[in-house]
């Protein structure tokens, strides 16, 4: 009998590695995506057929619906920073857990985040908190992981800075003081996989942060550092970054959002006394270990010498 996974958002930062160490396990895994073109390639991380790329947009009944049916797992790594965080963060969730249930799936695990809170200012923070219950309320045997900043090669974080760090003539830090402890995305994806593999793990959230915490301006130094660029950090004013979001929010893809920037004002660690990697039984890997090895093609010539030594 074939074992079947469902990975929402499985085209996706995290997802991809979830995916691939699904295929490893020998499951049969449907990426469900609301863009199945950014699927395409995801089937050479296992054999013909065992990896398949599928319609469903987390807001559509009918499209998780399929996605779930015959599943015995389901992972919900769908997320976003700006747009509909009701239907997609708060809803969704919710749908998923409901429709799992309904179709008998064993297993569920879903990504929320650190600052998950029903009562932040923040839609971003709330809609991770009322996901989080609706879930709960539909599978009461889910779980739940918050990871902090999630970082590996192709992250939208680091890599995001680098290119700022190559183009501005100084690099810009945003209260520069609040705290982050970056997470290496293959140990989200092994908590994502211990999660499943264990019935110890159902109905607990755990958060999960690397081993050191840092400061966001201690962040954009090291950046500067890696990347090899004599940059100096520029605090931002409040007012002018929430000019800078409010220009930013007419962009189909904003840089930068007032939204962000309450998330901004609020440390991103984990919280004492939580469930941590640690309960899963996973040392992190540090910032510093991996991210220098990745950022070294934004240093002048970086590419050029990549290049020459294919």
């Amino acid at each position: 009998m074939r074992k079947v996974a469902t990975v929402f958002g499985g085209s996706g930062f995290i997802g991809r590695h979830v995916v691939q160490r699904l295929a490893r396990e020998d499951y049969v895994v449907r990426v469900a995506t609301h863009d199945p073109m950014g699927a395409q390639g995801m089937h050479t991380m296992g054999r013909v057929g065992q990896i398949a790329g599928l319609a469903a947009d987390v807001t559509d009944e009918a499209g998780v619906a399929r996605a779930i049916e015959g599943a015995s797992l389901v992972v919900n790594t769908v997320g976003i920073l700006h747009g509909r965080f009701a239907a997609i963060q708060a809803e969704g969730p919710g749908r998923i857990g409901r429709l799992a249930a309904a179709a008998g799936v064993e297993r569920v695990v879903h990504i929320s985040a650190i600052g998950a809170d029903p009562a932040s200012r923040s839609a971003y923070a709330r809609t991770k908190a009322e996901g989080e219950a609706e879930l709960l309320a539909a599978f009461p045997k889910a779980t739940i992981l918050r990871p902090s900043i999630v970082f590996g090669e192709g992250d939208h974080f680091f890599n995001r800075f680098a290119q700022m760090a190559m183009i501005l003539p100084f690099m810009p830090v945003i209260h520069g003081e609040t705290k982050f402890q970056p997470v290496f995305v293959g140990d989200v994806a092994q908590a994502i996989m211990t999660a499943l593999a264990d019935p110890a793990t159902e109905g607990k959230i755990y958060e999960l942060g690397g081993p050191k915490v840092w400061t966001f301006r201690e962040l954009m130094a090291f950046v500067v550092k890696e990347t090899g660029r004599n940059r100096r950090l520029i605090n931002i004013p409040a007012g002018l970054a929430a000019l800078q979001a409010r220009i930013g929010e007419l962009l189909p893809n904003p840089p930068l959002t007032r939204d962000q920037l309450l998330l901004l004002q609020k440390d991103n660690v984990v919280a004492s006394g939580a469930l941590t990697l640690d309960d899963l039984g996973i040392v992190p890997a540090a910032v510093e270990a991996l991210v220098p090895s990745y950022l070294s093609r934004f240093k002048v010539g970086g590419a050029r010498r990549v290049r020459s030594g294919m």
